[in-house]
């Protein structure tokens, strides 16, 4: 089975090169994506470095250091690159001054060539789990460090790059530095072949961007009590939460649905029709108001849905068959944040350290299928969801520990 992996892996970017050619003749992403992906960009004004994150959470948990650097060094250039329409456009959407957002080349010899050859940066920042052995190698070739920073690794991935021990050395090898996102993920990093003179505390990007926020302006605590959120669910997740509002429905007047990927909209809106509840969409230009379920089914819009919403399920974090993976979970950083009380499965693997530390304070509920996230749900009244609120608002909000991590990377900079 190892010997077959290897065998693929150097095809997997000749099957995303011909994935992009096929989404741009389709019409799929717009017609700059195809040259983005294939190195071709403009050339920036004076010094630059290039920060690399997969998608909207992660570009956005690393804003704070691409803010301080822009702030830092007046004369700083900096290439955004994703892989996401979505995550492109949030990046161009927050008018930072020389930052250009582009699509990720891909991780073959010549798009990487090009991307170096005109940025010429004097710092790759790989936020998260992208991990790409061509990407790094051709840094280190260059002479360009590469630095991991809240670094994830789940046990699942782990389990994968097993099979890949000599190609993930080869590409941990020349990491400068590694923040893992947690204890876990850096014991992993350092299985799998970092270094250990390059590993660095543990900092967890996300909830260093929720701490540098400034507090969320709320409308009052009694319009919110009776509105659940469902942030971010997968295929199987909304026909249980739709079936345990149903059930709750002396406890919650209005549900806020916001599947994680709203092309998968119109299948959610069939199964709230056949509950034969009433329903209006964010597609449609509409806001919550009278009906049972609104459809939340636009990108970038999750902070208007956290701060309207007294309770939020956490999607990702349902366990099911065979059928469906499971997915990990997504970040408890944004409810909280929100002061919504935090519903989660028990799949939440992407964010253990948090998760556990949630558990540990009694500041979230665990949940399981219909009926147990049913009589969750119907427990949850305003002084439950205040008591959960308060101990997440006293357990997750730590010491901030981004100092340290941000003044090695401007280090790497000044020299």
């Amino acid at each position: 089975m190892r010997g077959l992996i290897r065998f693929l892996l150097p095809l997997v970017p000749l099957v995303m090169l011909a994935v992009a050619v096929w989404r741009r003749i389709t019409g799929a992403e717009p017609p700059q994506a195809l040259a983005e992906r294939l190195g071709y960009l403009q050339a920036p004004q004076g010094q630059s470095i290039w920060l690399h994150g997969a998608s909207n959470g992660e570009v956005a948990s690393a804003r704070w250091v691409l803010e301080r650097l822009l702030a830092e060094d007046r004369g700083l250039s900096v290439l955004v690159t994703c892989n996401t329409a979505t995550a492109r456009a949030m990046v161009q959407g927050w008018h930072l001054p020389r930052v250009t957002a582009a699509f990720a080349p891909l991780d073959l010899p010549g798009p990487l060539a090009r991307v170096l050859r005109v940025w010429a940066p004097r710092l790759l920042l790989t936020v998260e789990a992208e991990i790409y052995p061509r990407r790094f190698a051709a840094c280190a070739r260059a002479g360009i460090p590469v630095a991991l920073i809240g670094a994830r690794m789940s046990e699942r991935s782990y389990q994968g790059w097993t099979a890949l021990q000599p190609v993930m050395a080869g590409a941990l090898g020349v990491v400068a530095m590694a923040s893992a996102q947690d204890a876990a993920s850096a014991q992993r990093l350092l299985a799998l072949g970092l270094p250990p003179d390059r590993q660095r505390p543990v900092c967890d990007l996300k909830a260093v961007a929720i701490r540098r926020l400034p507090p969320p302006v709320l409308p009052p605590q009694a319009t919110r009590t009776r509105v659940l959120l469902a942030a971010s669910t997968h295929e199987g997740e909304e026909t249980v939460v739709l079936d345990a509002f149903r059930t709750a429905r002396a406890r919650f007047d209005h549900l806020i649905l916001a599947p994680r990927h709203p092309r998968r909209a119109d299948a959610v809106a069939a199964l709230i029709t056949a509950r034969g509840l009433t329903m209006a969409r964010r597609s449609s230009g509409a806001m919550p108001g009278a009906e049972e379920v609104f459809l939340a089914d636009t990108m970038g819009e999750m902070d208007l849905w956290y701060a309207r919403a007294g309770s939020c399920y956490v999607g990702g974090s349902l366990e099911f068959g065979s059928g469906l993976a499971p997915r990990g979970g997504h970040s408890p950083w944004e409810p909280a944040r929100y002061g919504c009380a935090i519903l989660h499965g028990p799949s939440v693997a992407n964010f253990a350290a948090a998760y556990a530390t949630l558990a540990t304070a009694g500041a979230a509920l665990t949940v399981g299928a219909t009926e147990s996230l049913a009589a969750a749900l119907h427990d949850l009244d305003a002084d439950r969801q205040a008591a959960l609120t308060q101990a997440c608002a006293q357990s997750l909000h730590g010491a901030d520990d981004g100092d340290m991590i941000f003044h090695e990377i401007l280090t790497w900079l000044q020299d």
